[in-house]
């Protein structure tokens, strides 16, 4: 894939997009409510652009997703929709023969794709499954988790068969608060059979693949709460990216994201995708955006001036900090940089 590189001009984040790359959990809807602000910024983004969704929850199919996403007044077609599951089978189809029995372990979302893509669809391992593929549903417990133990007992190396992860998103944001996430429970299988699985979805980039070739994305923009997740694979896919903070991570996250993690923007929430996107500038040891100003002083990241926005503030301290390569525990930071005022109601 070609790489999408970063725009240096003060505009818009949206100016030269010609497809808009959304998550969904945290960046449209926690649980089943829209986030304030997201319909109506998505929905005035798609003058003169593709709106698509990219999304590592794998319990729903991708037209329950889209229906979904219609009810909260974003018209969406299924095919507009890129999940996880449909990146799994991408992986699956190069592992193992056509038709063969799979295990799952998961919800809808994922049964739906193994049989559009021709497999047979068990919840045993007594069936001899060809593979494992796992991913996120809240009915998820026990007894898939240890069906899927039985099944992978053996390593893969000494002949025992793949295991394909949707994703390992450690939490998913709901109504209620954050909950455990596909992760945990890869998490637990790893830790009964001692090995790793292979994961189809955010970071890896198979699903940013599949998402950039369905639109013909040629200056896609991907939009994401997460940086472990998210960011970290519009990075590795070479797609500019913007953090919004109406999800899973923080400001303190944000200080401390590392090299592969860094968005091109930091917005806090969708509203910010129609409004200039200042540029940081740096002039001696200054970091300036806007009316705010953060310099590091060896140790200490000293605020000479917060501005007028909180988001200037992080932005600028984020930069001074990231342009050290140094890690945020060599510092000591204000308590005003953690501070978090962009929780939305």
């Amino acid at each position: 894939m070609a790489l999408f590189g970063r725009r240096t001009s003060e505009a818009t984040p949206l100016d030269g997009v010609d497809v808009v790359l959304a998550d969904l959990d945290g960046v449209v809807y926690a649980g089943d409510g829209a986030l304030p602000y997201a319909v109506e910024s998505l929905n005035r983004s798609r003058a003169g652009r593709r709106l698509g969704y990219i999304t590592n929850n794998a319990s729903r199919t991708d037209a329950s997703v889209a229906g979904h996403l219609a009810e909260l007044g974003l018209e969406t077609a299924p095919a507009d929709v890129v999940t996880s599951p449909q990146a799994a089978m991408r992986l699956l189809i190069e592992r193992i023969a056509p038709g063969s029995t799979v295990l799952v372990v998961g919800g809808d979302g994922l049964v739906s794709e193994l049989q559009k893509s021709g497999f047979v669809v068990t919840r045993s391992a007594e069936d001899s499954p060809a593979a494992v593929v796992q991913g996120f549903a809240p009915e998820v417990g026990w007894a898939q988790l240890a069906e899927a133990a039985y099944a992978l007992a053996l390593p893969e190396e000494e002949g025992g068969i793949p295991w394909i992860a949707t994703n390992t998103d450690w939490t998913i944001p709901q109504a209620r608060g954050i909950a455990p996430g596909n992760g945990t429970l890869v998490s637990a299988v790893h830790t009964a059979v001692g090995r790793l699985a292979t994961v189809a979805g955010k970071p890896e980039v198979p699903i940013f693949d599949e998402a950039v070739a369905r639109f013909a994305a040629r200056h896609p923009l991907f939009l994401g709460d997460r940086l472990d997740t998210d960011i970290l694979g519009a990075n590795r896919a070479g797609i500019p990216s913007a953090l919004v903070l109406t999800g899973i991570d923080r400001p303190k996250h944000v200080l401390a994201a590392p090299a592969g993690s860094q968005p091109t923007y930091i917005l806090s929430d969708l509203r910010e995708l129609h409004e200039p996107y200042p540029q940081a500038s740096v002039r001696d040891g200054v970091v300036t955006v806007r009316g705010a100003k953060v310099r590091i002083d060896g140790p200490d990241v000293r605020i000479l001036s917060e501005g007028d926005s909180p988001v200037d503030l992080l932005r600028a301290g984020a930069k001074a900090i990231w342009d050290t390569g140094r890690a945020i525990y060599g510092f000591r930071v204000p308590e005003v940089l953690y501070a978090d005022p962009f929780h939305l109601p």
